[in-house]
């Protein structure tokens, strides 16, 4: 064979290679926007007739409070609890658990667990096929009943749907807000307020998704190194009568996965 047709040959295979990456890249961003197009009229649908409000609690109960009256745990106690009526939206998903909402980002979604950890990471609150997903809890966790540590996931979505405004938490600006220091939760049995203690960029791994600690030894150890990780000096105390809510996306391509970590302050629970 000849140089020359060699170097056509060549030339002929890097322009399928070409054209062949082309087409990929163009029906992975209409599948990426088929699903978010899907997820944003799914979220429509639940926004008009989900049943939202504001609450001031009469009988609230102070989860685990510091001794010092200085600690900033004392600065949300008079902050109002989030109520979701849950009546319409167990009828479209019998596998919603609750509601999340943290201030100061786009989350503001209903919760909802499966048997596994696997079924909402392609499927929506419909429970149909999504590449987006849905946020939902750790099958392990019971958010009416919380364990340890209660994991939350979500994917990190490009158009900020999901997880995906949870990088703003890593922005100066988020953090000198305070009141963004807080995470709001309702489910059909209580609402709940978390307080922000740590947050941070780490490769994947379980051990910040562990839930469950055989003593307080190990839970303590627990707390001290998620809370030392933290990029972000909350300056918040943890001790082991504590529960923790804790937050996963993806932060890139590359397995990295960024994390938020919050305490139960205070809760009431529904009538």
């Amino acid at each position: 064979m000849s140089h020359g047709l060699i170097k056509k040959c060549s030339s002929y295979i890097l322009s399928i290679i070409f054209i062949m990456m082309i087409a990929l890249s163009i029906s992975k961003s209409f599948l990426w926007l088929k699903s978010s197009n899907k997820t944003n009229s799914i979220m429509d649908s639940i926004t008009k007739k989900e049943y939202k409000e504001e609450v001031i609690a009469t009988n609230q109960e102070l989860f685990n409070p510091p001794n010092d009256k200085n600690d900033s745990y004392w600065d949300y106690q008079n902050i109002p609890f989030l109520q979701v009526d849950f009546n319409e939206l167990l009828q479209d998903n019998d596998d919603t658990v609750g509601w999340i909402q943290v201030i100061g980002t786009n989350i503001d979604y209903p919760i909802v667990q499966a048997k596994d950890n696997e079924f909402y990471l392609d499927h929506s609150f419909d429970k149909s096929y999504n590449q987006a997903g849905w946020i939902f809890s750790d099958f392990r966790n019971n958010l009416d009943n919380l364990n340890h540590n209660t994991i939350i996931y979500g994917h990190a979505r490009l158009d900020n749907t999901m997880f995906g405004s949870l990088k703003d938490i890593l922005n100066e600006n988020w953090f000198h807000e305070k009141d963004n220091h807080i995470i709001k939760v309702s489910t059909p049995m209580h609402n709940m307020i978390f307080q922000i203690f740590s947050v941070y960029v780490i490769p994947k791994e379980s051990y910040y998704i562990t839930s469950a600690f055989h003593s307080d030894t190990a839970f303590l150890e627990f707390l001290n190194t998620i809370t030392d990780r933290s990029i972000i000096d909350f300056s918040t105390t943890t001790n082991i009568r504590d529960r923790i809510l804790t937050l996963s996306t993806c932060k890139d391509n590359l397995g990295n996965r960024l994390v938020l970590h919050a305490k139960l302050i205070k809760k009431e629970t529904r009538s």
